[in-house]
């Protein structure tokens, strides 16, 4: 079997790493590699793993299914770069955190161009578990799938059949898990910045001690670090999807301006920067300069 991937970032590394014991091939293609800046580091990334440099698209034409895991604002620009080049029964795995519209768009291109289209849902961090982090399923294939994962060791549930079911679940899940990376880290910038950081912690640890915030806040401000650009894309999705349900996605959407904003600050800033206090003084310091 031969698995490629459109996109090589963290999310394809995880599931290669985990997969590769298995004896399977793979091959990848990134946008990156077009690009001076980025293209040997991503060559090196894929060169380690034992992976097959696809120049362009066209070069994943050889694989079994291809899992698309780029950035949700190009997840619909990929999947068309792969129209030409697909094959009648190839599958392409749709992991993209993006809106159900947007998946369905997808799909009925990638059913046009003869192939077989998933509807993937990450459920959980992809590390350390790789292809065994939960994953939601959903489309008209995805109960014979599903079987074909499982003997890999995939972590899959079956959704339905109507594509969009899975992500549909990430998307609205993410309003909630995405919006409270937001508004921690939102809240205690804004208690640093005002002086009163020491009384905000202790007020919001005995209002909410199930929280144990000393302990998650300094994990919510690594992961929008570390991937608020990411994160960025997949709210304005959420954002999307809340709009087509006729709510308001106004919440996701100001969610993902702090996300691109945390994401901008983690160029200047380590998430690793020992102690909370620290921490957030720190990225207060470069979200502020990123204002003057």
């Amino acid at each position: 079997m031969r698995i490629g991937f459109m996109g090589f970032g963290e999310a394809a590394r995880a599931f290669c790493d985990s997969l590769a014991p298995q004896g399977i091939g793979f091959t990848a293609y990134d946008i990156l590699l077009d690009e001076e800046t980025s293209a040997e580091t991503m060559r090196t990334a894929m060169r380690e793993r034992q992976v097959t440099i696809a120049e362009t698209p066209a070069g994943l034409r050889d694989t079994d299914w291809i899992i698309s895991a780029v950035t949700a604002d190009q997840s619909l620009i990929a999947a068309r770069s792969l129209l030409p080049h697909l094959v009648q029964g190839q599958v392409v795995i749709d992991l993209n955190s993006v809106s159900p519209a947007r998946k369905r768009e997808t799909a009925a291109e990638v059913a046009a161009a003869g192939a077989v289209y998933l509807d993937m849902a990450v459920m959980a961090p992809v590390h350390p578990r790789g292809h065994r982090t939960p994953v939601l399923l959903a489309g008209e294939e995805a109960d014979r799938l599903a079987k074909e994962m499982a003997a890999l060791g995939f972590n899959s549930r079956v959704i339905g059949e109507k594509t969009g079911a899975a992500t549909a679940i990430k998307m609205v899940r993410s309003v909630f898990v995405k919006g409270l990376e937001a508004i921690t880290v939102e809240a205690l910038l804004a208690a640093q910045a005002s002086g009163c950081f020491d009384e905000i912690l202790a007020s919001l640890s005995t209002s909410y001690p199930g929280l144990d915030l000393p302990k998650m806040a300094p994990y919510q401000f690594e992961r929008t670090l570390r991937h608020g650009a990411r994160r960025a894309a997949e709210m304005r999705e959420s954002a999307a999807t809340l709009d087509a349900l006729g709510l308001r996605g106004g919440l996701a959407a100001e969610t993902a301006e702090i996300q691109q904003r945390m994401g901008v600050a983690g160029k200047a800033v380590n998430p690793d920067e020992p102690g909370l206090r620290e921490l957030v003084r720190t990225v207060l310091a470069a979200r502020l300069a990123e204002t003057d």
